[in-house]
């Protein structure tokens, strides 16, 4: 390959090696068949053999050149000079000449000045040190084309152990290189992509184990992201309540993405910060998973320019834009990520359930299981062993330990529902579990801790059962720390069409149905109803009209029996004096005028499709003014 010791030793290539075994033993001095015979010698015989063996030494130099003839990898040998000696066939797939043509040519005819250097220094340290070598350089091709190959050297010696030459196996790893280069030319620039975005951007592995972070999750997690690389992300994130890993634990269980779930988050840098997490698989071209990415947004300033210029039409499954949501909505937020009990009150029907799944499902406990518990359903006795289990042979008929609602909402929320309705016996162990956090089972005298997160609710008046004895005084303060009241339907009546609007969404996809609304006479019926049944009483209204219409509308004739009586003249509630249709068409002008009278914003706006604004339009007689 290259001269590396000016030497007048010659180089003995693989081929060479047997045939200096055939000189020699020509050269021994074996008599001839004719020569003098010894009693004790015979020559004929000694000459058999030697002509056996030589032709047995030739047979092997033919297998060897065959062998090194079919490796796919060029081999060569090089005097010290770096004059080629031999090669095998492959070699035209780095010189792109036969072999026989690489005979005598020297390194240099192949390669550069600075390639020349890489070769030479590479087999001076094999030389010196009798050491093998692996080196990278170019060559030039005979036909101009350059090419990148990888060559292991080793030291060829000779009977006294002097190095006389070198051997190389070579490998054309141009391909490979320009991989390498394309690879780390299209890292580098998603490097600068990852560096540059505004979004913390966490990846880890199977085990939660961080494998790489942005610049960014130092500013929105408030960790410093070179110590973040092989830990746990659990240990990285300790300044929050980590809702995040538990996001990112789901996507690992369940190999599916998680999109845009909202987490207020604090730490000592970002005080009630509310962020926006999009938790994916990471997954290598043949589909096997390698762990998951991180995705935060910080979303705090949207949330509070959202509270300021626009109501919402929505909180989880939560349906109204009337001023008592709106406020509603706010008290909930504020609420969701706070570990402290929560009572929700309002009359039968308003929704009290789906409150409490809204403040779990919005928290850090969203991940948790959600146990609700009718308190009024159950006897003393059974209520006792459904919330807080017992063991074997507790009571007649206990025969096997069973769970309680505690143990199995563990690290979740419990929710408490019609708490109003519960025996002294229960008040007071439920007393003992909000205060000290344990509780036992039913036969157990073995205390149990409880992770549990409380949300009680009822439509009774508390306050009065504590007034006349029937409720505990401590236990309704400590379920009251915030009280959550829902306002009836019959006072959020301007809700009503969004309400219907999303009653028919649902029930269009159940029913596979396409109708668009009601008509505008049911509508005027529903606006001055009492609705004593809430929006429980408007959704089995809405349900019965699914099953009877046959048309694109709901009409009268669709409503039950005691709905189609209102619409006879003096039918409506006494208490109820309202004027729909004009309330609707109000509301549908300060729409159409704050969107400038585009009309697929303003239905936005009024949280309705665009076809259903066109058609109260036409029903409303409602058109843009001069």
């Amino acid at each position: 390959m290259c001269r590396f010791i000016m030497n007048d030793h010659k180089i003995h290539p693989i081929k060479n090696i047997v045939q200096n075994d055939l000189d020699a033993k020509k050269n021994q001095e074996i008599p001839s068949p004719e020569s003098p015979k010894d009693n004790s010698i015979d020559y004929r015989m000694l000459y058999e053999q030697s002509r056996e063996r030589e032709a047995l030494l030739r047979q092997s130099l033919i297998k060897y050149e065959t062998l090194l003839d079919e490796v796919e990898d060029p081999i060569s040998e090089v005097d010290l000079k770096g004059t080629i000696t031999y090669s095998n066939n492959a070699a035209f797939k780095i010189w792109g000449i036969p072999k026989e043509q690489t005979i005598g040519k020297n390194y240099k005819s192949w390669t550069d000045p600075a390639n020349q250097k890489i070769a030479y220094e590479a087999y001076s340290g094999v030389y010196k040190t009798g050491l093998p070598c692996r080196f990278n350089y170019e060559i030039i091709r005979e036909d101009g084309v350059r090419k990148v190959v990888e060559d292991s050297g080793s030291a060829i010696r000779n009977a006294h152990g002097e190095i006389i030459g070198f051997r190389s196996v070579s490998r054309d790893i141009t391909e490979r290189k320009q991989v390498e280069k394309e690879l780390a030319e299209h890292r580098s620039r998603l490097e600068a992509i990852f560096g540059s975005v505004k979004e913390a951007i966490i990846t880890v592995d199977m085990s939660l184990a961080v494998i790489e972070a942005n610049q960014s999750t130092e500013t929105i997690c408030g960790v410093r992201v070179r110590d973040m690389a092989g830990r746990p992300l659990s240990e990285c994130l300790t300044l929050c309540s980590q809702s995040c890993s538990n996001v990112i634990k789901q996507t690992l269980e369940k190999k599916s993405t998680i999109r845009e779930y909202r987490i207020e988050c604090n730490h000592q840098q970002r005080q009630q910060q509310l962020v926006s997490v999009t938790s994916a698989p990471l997954r290598d071209a043949s589909g096997q998973y390698l762990g998951a990415v991180l995705v935060i947004r910080d979303i705090t300033l949207l949330r509070d320019l959202e509270r300021e210029l626009r109501e919402r039409h929505q909180f989880q499954n939560i349906i109204g834009r009337s001023k008592k949501m709106q406020d509603l909505y706010r008290l909930l937020e504020d609420l969701a990520n706070l570990e402290t009990t929560v009572l929700i009150t309002g009359e039968s029907g308003t929704g009290k359930e789906l409150v409490a799944r809204a403040l779990h499902y919005s928290g850090q406990r969203a991940f948790k299981p959600f146990i609700a518990v009718n308190c009024s359903a159950l006897t003393e006795s059974l209520l006792e062993s459904e919330l807080f289990g017992h063991i074997k042979g507790a009571f007649t008929g206990a025969i096997k330990d069973k769970q309680g609602r505690f143990q199995a909402a563990n690290g979740g929320t419990l929710l408490l529902d019609e708490i109003g309705d519960i025996s002294p016996i229960i008040q007071l162990k439920l007393l003992r579990v909000l205060q000290e956090k344990t509780f036992e089972r039913v036969g157990d005298s073995e205390p149990q801790k409880a992770d549990v997160r409380v949300i009680a609710c009822t439509n009774k008046n508390l306050k009065e059962k504590v007034h006349s004895g029937e409720f505990r005084e401590d236990l309704y303060y400590r379920l009251k720390v915030v009280e959550v009241a829902l306002p009836p339907l019959r006072d959020r009546m301007e809700d009503m069409p969004l309400l219907i609007e999303h009653l028919c969404r649902i029930f269009n996809e159940r029913f596979n149905r396409k109708i668009e609304g009601v008509s505008n006479e049911v509508l005027h019926i529903f606006m001055n109803y009492s609705w004593p049944g809430n929006v429980r009483e408007l959704e089995h209204v809405i349900e019965h009209a699914f099953i009877i219409c046959h048309g694109s509308v709901i009409t009268i004739d669709d409503l039950p029996a005691e709905f189609r009586e209102l619409d006879r003249p003096g039918k409506f509630s006494a208490s109820v004096t309202r004027a729909p249709v004009a309330l609707e068409s109000q509301e549908i002008i300060n729409a159409l005028t704050k969107a400038h009278w585009n009309k697929t914003k303003a239905a936005h706006l009024l949280g309705i499709n665009r076809r259903t604004l066109y058609r109260k339009l036409e029903l409303l007689h409602i058109e843009p003014s001069d």
